[in-house]
Order: C-alpha cells, then structure tokens, then sequence
C-alpha cells in the first residue's frame, strides 16, 4: 500500500543532531497516522508516495521541527513554591504548576526545570529540541488505512517527540 494522507504507518528510525549525536532511536516499529498530529508536516510531506520497505534520510532545521529557542519562554520562579525534591529536568504541564507562580505561564504549555538556585527555579517552556537541527533516517516498515476512531482522534495513539511529563531520569521523548 502508498503512503497517503488518511493512512496509519509504521516507522522505525534513528534521529540524530546536526553534530550526528543520536538523540533517539525506535528499534521496533511505531505507528503513526498521516494527516492527523502524530508526525511533523515535513516527514509527512516526504513519506507521500513510498511504500513498506523505503528509507528516507531527511534533514530538519529547526523551523521545520521544533521552531528556534525562545528566550521569552524562560521563567524565573520562586523555588520554595516548588517540592523539596525538585530536580533538573523534571516536567511540569502549566496548569499542575504550583500556585503563585507567574500568571504568565500558560496551562496548554509543558515547562521543563532547567535551572535550580536556592532561591530560584528557572521554567523553560520550550520543546527540549527547540533551536536543534534533527537528521532523520527512517524507514517504513508497513502502512495501512487508518481506522475512523483513529481519524477522530488526529493520532495513532504515539507523537512525534510528543514530550510527556516525566519522573526524573524518564523519558520525554516518544
């Protein structure tokens, strides 16, 4: 079967920075659904057209994945409205973050803990890859038409590098 929009595939890949360090790596496959929120409109748009069995290599500058770093997405927040066990890399959804931080903070928006000085907690609210150029070598390893439900739903049920809030030392990303 072609890969068209409206179709579930199923990859595995190995996504690299532009310095060639893995950043990620799916061994077994996943399944995504083209045309809904699962993929990033660029990997879309070059798996039209393929077929099981193809590999594609495709490079990402950062508009094209995660958008550049933004600066105004960092928050300088009291620490002692944070739990005692706070640490680096913990995630936080903005409408769990705790009360009497900035009322600028949105409640759609994942803030990640990147700094943390005795008296404050620096949010960053960018997506962790943000300002990364991403190498992509992927291959479909098998496509079929997508079910109603998953149609309605916008997803297979697996993001790309949909970031989940996660204990420390969890993963963030897929």
């Amino acid at each position: 079967m072609e890969i068209t929009s409206q179709c579930v595939v199923s990859l595995t890949w190995t996504l690299k920075d532009s310095l060639g360090e893995v950043l990620d790596e799916l061994d077994q496959p996943v399944e995504f659904l083209l045309g809904g929120n699962d993929l990033l409109p660029k990997i879309e748009e070059a798996l039209q057209g393929h077929e099981p069995g193809a590999t594609l290599d495709l490079n990402l500058e950062p508009l094209d994945a995660f958008g550049d770093f933004d600066e105004q997405k960092l928050f300088l927040e009291p620490r002692n409205l944070f739990p005692a066990e706070l640490e680096e890399g913990m995630v936080f959804e903005g409408h769990a973050l705790p009360e009497g931080v900035s009322a600028s903070l949105s409640g759609d928006t994942l803030y990640t803990v990147s700094d943390i000085y005795p008296e404050h907690v620096v949010l960053d609210g960018n997506h962790p890859l943000a300002g990364v150029g991403l190498r992509l070598h992927l291959k479909v390893e098998a496509v079929r038409e997508a079910t109603l439900d998953e149609v309605g739903a916008g997803t297979a049920g697996t993001g790309f590098f949909r970031v989940q809030p996660a204990a420390p030392g969890g993963s963030l990303l897929h």
